[in-house]
């Protein structure tokens, strides 16, 4: 293990830091890019949802694998293969000459980005010391908000001034000085787990969770009824449902049924969907509306939030402190119901209103309320696993994130009501407030599961057989690790 103010220690927080951020930006900066690349394209609005849902669909179906990946051949190789993939894919949409190439390219962004995302934060938390993982945590949530923050205002920039295809282009140099990096990190996850290749798992998540999103996304535009949308989520459904019952037999599977059976950790990972599923709906409707409605530029409309990262990133190191103190519950429970207040606020921006008083404050509030419950959420869910299992369990979380992100995003069109229309920005003018009114009141139920079933300060007993090492603790939550081997944290992180 290696300490956080080490020559290394650095290098691991900027490779890891720069491997999520070329996540996030991928994820989030198409989204200024989204009516240049319409009419470049002359995209239809099913086919831009694809752009926008191609990328999460397949990060969110394959991730799980990547994890089982992980946690065999090792975070850092993984991580590499996984920016190398990135790099590839990045190229190829910046060269698409047609919008279905161009979905095509962001799929396999998808791919890369699944095995990117879990093995980031899991060669943070299990290379450095136990004692520094809390703050360790939290300088990479504040400093990764950067990715979310500079990809759309960048992007928006590159739309203005460019073209959107180099929008695609925008984390090569972060995915170089990445690789460059993980030269110098050590690998120390000696104890891995034997290779899980559930092929049949993998399949039944991606045929399940594209057919959702196909028939979502199709269903808006063409008609719920149509037989298209109506085999693909029969399809969906029978698939997702075959999902539990064949891991369960499965000798080695790519999801193990033992890790759902602790309750906090089932409630962090529903309450995940809801909350980081409204956040990538609302970040997308929030950038639309202000190209669309408001006569903002791509460029305005990718730094209109910046407040809310620059708040996050004054808040979020202090929470570990707190956490310590009062638990994960409320800390997470607050600030997801500060978003919600957020969302709400958002709602009521319309043309005409000035920045400081349509986008400011609600972004303000999206940055408090981030900074409170992001560090509390993704320590709480690796806390509660061996460190032979974070690829896992990182993975699961962030499974549970992506799913949400293309869930809702695959709702905006029915929300807005786009069915028939031949652009969005008039079912932006006669939707746009219901869409965010919902979405915030999503947010509101993941906070309410919040307070209603993750524990304050004692924890539930471990779901896996304990190990014959202490439990890594991300974040110090006061609270006992398994009933066979109890290690207590009170004073910090074990």
């Amino acid at each position: 293990m290696i300490a956080l103010r080490s020559p290394v220690g650095r290098a691991l927080i900027a490779a890891t830091v720069l491997a999520s951020a070329v996540g996030f930006v991928d994820a989030y900066m198409i989204n200024v890019a989204v009516p240049a690349i319409g009419r470049d394209l002359d995209a239809s609005v099913s086919q831009l949802q694809w752009v926008l849902t191609g990328y999460l669909v397949t990060v969110a179906a394959l991730l799980l694998l990547s994890g089982a990946l992980a946690d065999h051949f090792g975070r850092r190789r993984v991580l590499a293969a996984g920016l190398l993939v990135m790099l590839a894919a990045s190229l190829a949409c910046a060269a698409a000459p047609t919008v279905e190439a161009l979905i095509a390219a962001r799929l396999v962004q998808g791919a890369g980005g699944a095995l990117v995302v879990p093995s980031s934060l899991a060669l943070l938390n299990g290379t450095l010391r136990r004692p520094d993982r809390a703050r360790g945590i939290g300088v990479w949530a504040g400093i990764s908000t950067l990715g979310t923050t500079l990809g759309p205002y960048g992007g928006g920039w590159l739309v203005d001034h460019t073209s959107w295809r180099y929008v695609f282009l925008i984390n090569v140099p972060l995915i170089l000085a990445a690789l460059l990096l993980l030269r110098r990190v050590p690998d120390v996850d000696t104890m891995r787990r034997p290779l899980s290749v559930d092929v049949a798992g993998a399949l039944l998540a991606v045929v399940g969770l594209g057919g959702v999103i196909y028939a979502l996304t199709a269903g808006a535009d063409s008609g719920w009824g149509s037989g298209p949308v109506v085999v693909s989520a029969v399809l969906a459904v029978a698939c997702l449902a075959a999902l539990v019952p064949v891991e369960r037999r499965q000798r080695l599977p790519m999801l193990r049924p033992g890790l759902f059976r602790s309750r906090p950790f089932d409630a962090i990972n529903a309450a995940t969907v809801l909350f980081y599923g409204a956040l990538a709906a609302v970040s997308y409707l929030v950038i639309l509306q202000c190209q669309l409605r408001l006569g903002y530029s791509a460029t305005q409309a990718g730094a209109a939030l910046i407040p809310e990262s620059a708040v996050f990133l004054v808040v979020s190191p202090f929470v570990g402190g707190l956490v310590a103190r009062v638990g994960t519950r409320w800390p997470m429970a607050g600030g997801i119901l500060v978003v919600a207040a957020g969302f709400a606020w958002l709602s009521g921006a319309q043309p005409g209103e000035p920045y400081a008083r349509a986008i400011l404050p609600g972004a303000l509030l999206l940055g408090l309320g981030l900074g409170l419950a992001v560090a509390p959420l993704t320590a709480g869910v690796l806390a509660a696993v061996d460190d032979s299992d974070l690829g896992e369990a990182s993975a699961v979380n962030d499974a549970a994130s992506r799913v949400g992100g293309v869930v809702l995003v695959a709702l905006v069109p029915l929300l807005l009501g786009t069915r028939g229309a031949a652009g969005l920005a008039g079912p932006l003018a006669a939707n746009y407030r219901f869409a965010m009114l919902v979405l915030a009141g999503v947010t509101a139920a993941a906070a309410i599961l919040t307070a209603v079933f993750v524990p304050s300060r004692r924890a539930a007993p471990r779901a896996m057989p304990p190990a014959p090492r202490l439990q890594a603790c991300a974040v110090a939550v006061g609270e006992p690790q398994s009933s066979a081997s109890t290690v207590s944290v009170r004073k910090g992180p074990s």
